[in-house]
């Protein structure tokens, strides 16, 4: 009876150890999650915290997850890079349909696998997307026509759309609160996407591409190659990133999506597993969770078809209607989504048509060569890469202690949104090339910023059994903001797709005025996550 006793008591202990955790427990069960999983997650957080560490498992996760924030970004700015010459030799009635055609794809993709993740884990969403992204991108590289080449990368779409949601999770999942920065500088990757994107073209269209003065529809393939090669190129690469998530690396499900499904036990494997693959050991135990709800079951381990059934047949707004729980929450998620929406238009409003952009107003000035547009897209994309340094060391700087908070992540994004529109603005009064280069860098760098800030705060202010969910929304939202981005442009420049230095800038002035209303509604976010331990 002494030893049941002490049992008891140390189960209390630990019960109310918990509790005292984070100030969060005050609050967090009216904004989307219940007592039992934030007090199992807070057992879960104290043992990344003081045990795990950020270790070998934490620094591999990194670079893995990072292929994938690469591979988004590396097929976002592929596309933009060969528009002018599949304009070329493909001769479409408008170019911008494979813009469109691409965003389709993500919104399927972003809201397919992000809400997956919630139902089924986040191993499976997070192994298939670079495959299915991979081998159509190749696949699009031997399009014979342009209706093939969309679809095609419309399928591209669909698997590379499910990276940023989950990604961005399992990482969160699976680090200590002190190292939640690390998130935010998950964003390089972003960034060297679009380098690697640019330096393969450069050095592929540069060098195998037909005369810019050449007619649209009379280019020949065989002496307009350079596209196809970097989409070959590029598909390889993203084949290969999904051989090292597949069969090198081992990464493990998210112990907190285990424990919001009731499955205690794996849970405990998956923090035993990392803990070893650190050097470390944990003390938290089987019984430290199951004491929390005062249930000493398990559920089994279900197989990959059992899963997928349950989770079609189980699927509701079970995982919505939490993100819309409180006044506050409910302010928060919908903020969050319209910013999204308003960067998705923004955001490629300018960059997937940048190449266009930098050969119109280069011909404005009397400098057209296909090298020089290539090498200063080469030079943005190099100068964007800062941008995500200063994030991540800005991000966590000293905040106020209001009812508002207005420093943090919100200050830091608040900030680089609205110097991305001042420099848009600045871009479209530029008359020179050096002016015309100096302000798409600016641009690169603060949008980088501006990533990197946004995917670290958007799976932060989610809770874990919801946040597959959260950013699936999000990221749909964004993709939809994308799809229309390419309507913006048709309607505001002329048929060939193509536009003088001066009709170049109409969607151009679109673009900023829409980063800056997205920075004026980041103010008004209610929720900060700087300092705070992600549940």
């Amino acid at each position: 009876m002494s030893a049941a006793h002490q049992k008891s008591d140390a189960a209390s202990e630990e019960k109310q150890v918990a509790l005292n955790c984070d100030v969060l427990s005050q609050v967090s069960h009216a904004e989307g999650v219940g007592m039992d999983y934030e007090l199992k997650c807070n057992l879960i957080n104290r043992c990344f915290q003081e045990e795990i560490g950020y270790g070998r498992y934490q620094w591999q996760l990194f670079v893995i997850t990072g292929l994938g924030w690469l591979a988004d970004n590396l097929w976002l700015q592929g596309l933009a890079i060969v528009l002018p010459q599949i304009q070329q030799e493909l001769n479409p009635v408008r170019v911008e349909y494979a813009v469109l055609a691409e965003f389709a794809g993500l919104i399927v993709g972003a809201t397919t696998w992000g809400i997956m993740a919630d139902l089924i884990g986040r191993r499976l969403s997070f192994n298939i997307t670079l495959f299915l992204a991979g081998l159509f991108g190749l696949a699009a590289g031997g399009a014979p026509n342009f209706v093939t080449f969309c679809s095609l990368i419309a399928c591209m779409g669909f698997g590379v759309g499910g990276n940023l949601p989950v990604d961005g999770a399992l990482y969160l999942e699976h680090i200590p609160q002190s190292h939640q920065w690390t998130l935010t500088l998950l964003s390089v990757w972003w960034a060297l996407g679009q380098l690697v994107a640019s330096l393969i073209s450069w050095g592929f269209i540069a060098n195998f591409s037909c005369n810019p003065s050449i007619p649209s529809g009379q280019c020949p393939k065989s002496a307009n190659m350079g596209w196809r090669y970097t989409l070959y190129t590029l598909g390889v690469l993203t084949l290969l990133m999904f051989v090292c998530r597949f069969f090198v690396f081992d990464v493990q499900e998210s112990s907190k999506f285990l424990v919001a499904q009731g499955r205690d036990e794996e849970a405990i494997k998956v923090l035993e597993h990392i803990a070893r693959r650190n050097g470390r050991t944990i003390t938290l135990k089987l019984e430290d969770l199951q004491a929390i709800a005062g249930d000493t079951t398990s559920k089994p381990v279900p197989n990959l078809t059992t899963s997928v059934r349950n989770a079609f047949s189980g699927m509701s707004l079970s995982h919505i209607r939490p993100l819309f729980s409180s006044r506050r929450l409910t302010i928060n998620t919908t903020l969050i989504i319209v910013i999204w929406g308003l960067i998705g238009i923004a955001y490629p409003l300018f960059n997937a048509y940048l190449p266009l952009y930098l050969s119109a107003q280069g011909s404005a000035s009397g400098s057209s060569s296909v090298n020089e547009t290539y090498r200063n897209y080469s030079i943005v994309s190099i100068l964007g890469i800062p941008g995500s340094l200063i994030a991540c060391a800005t991000v966590d700087y000293t905040r106020g202690t209001g009812r508002w908070l207005v420093g943090g992540r919100k200050l830091v994004l608040a900030v680089s949104t609205i110097l991305t529109g001042v420099f848009l603005f600045l871009f479209t009064t530029s008359k020179t090339t050096a002016a015309v280069l100096g302000y798409s860098c600016a641009s690169g760098l603060t949008q980088n910023a501006m990533y990197g800030v946004l995917y670290a705060y958007t799976p932060e202010v989610f809770p874990a059994p919801h946040r597959g969910t959260g950013d699936a929304l999000c990221a749909a939202l964004n993709r939809i903001g994308g799809l229309i981005a390419p309507l913006i442009k048709i309607a505001t420049t002329p048929l060939g797709g193509t536009a003088s230095a001066n009709m170049a800038n109409g969607p151009v002035f679109v673009s900023a005025t829409l980063f800056m209303v997205a920075a004026i509604l980041t103010i008004l976010l209610p929720i900060e996550t700087a300092g705070r331990m992600a549940l």
